[in-house]
């Protein structure tokens, strides 16, 4: 059931590059990394709605597969060889502490102030509290285009100050959405997760694998 395509791969996740990996029959070695040619995206401000986030997050993901797709066209040698081009964003949506229906996106913390950053979040947003991470992908086989939002539900235990400190000691929030990585030391702060692990870690295996099985086994 698994494909056999080559699939070019817009990102330069490694987390996500390896959960596309354990996707392939061939792993690894069926995996071209291209990344968008242009770091520059949409960003969510102003958006405090489930809708327009998700309709900003789609967007973002398509605008990278139009990147990546051009850059493929404009170097492939064969054109009648199959291949799929595969892109993603991610990002956490958590609730606005004043409001039942505002929501906030973190997205990765800025490098220049990524300390304050996640401390804030995590008091604010994190601790003790449900949020979401949503994961956007859209794949290509040239003619037909899958696009789809997979939304996982993650709770974090209500602790103490001392553990933000002791993980901002760590860096490992340095580029990760929403400043905590889930499936490294930041699984300490989970208590619970409701919905596909891997769409938190960047890339949602079982939706992804019936997209490419949609697109190569027809």
């Amino acid at each position: 059931m698994r494909p056999n395509f080559p699939v070019v791969l817009g990102s330069r996740s490694p987390r996500r590059r390896e959960l596309l990996a354990q996707l392939l029959p061939n792993g690894d070695r069926q995996i071209e990394i291209l990344p968008p040619s242009s770091s520059d995206e949409a960003n969510f401000a102003g958006l405090h709605g489930w809708t327009e986030i998700a309709a900003r997050l789609q967007s973002i993901a398509r605008t990278k597969l139009q990147d990546v797709c051009q850059q493929t066209s404009d170097r492939i040698q064969n054109p009648e060889e199959p291949r799929l081009v595969l892109t993603a964003d991610t990002v956490i949506v958590a609730d606005q502490p004043e409001s039942d229906d505002q929501k906030i996106v973190l997205g990765q913390p800025p490098h220049d102030d990524w300390q304050s950053t996640v401390r804030k979040w995590f008091r604010r947003y994190l601790l003790g509290k449900p949020h979401e991470a949503a994961t956007a992908f859209c794949l290509t086989d040239g003619q037909r285009t899958i696009e789809q939002i997979v939304r996982t539900e993650v709770t974090f235990h209500n602790l103490s100050d001392e553990w933000i400190e002791w993980y901002l000691r760590t860096g490992e929030p340095v580029g990760k959405a929403g400043g905590y990585a889930i499936q490294d030391a930041g699984s300490v702060f989970v208590s619970q997760v409701t919905g596909s692990l891997s769409n938190v870690i960047g890339l949602p295996q079982r939706e992804v694998l019936e997209a490419l099985c949609d697109l190569t086994l027809d």
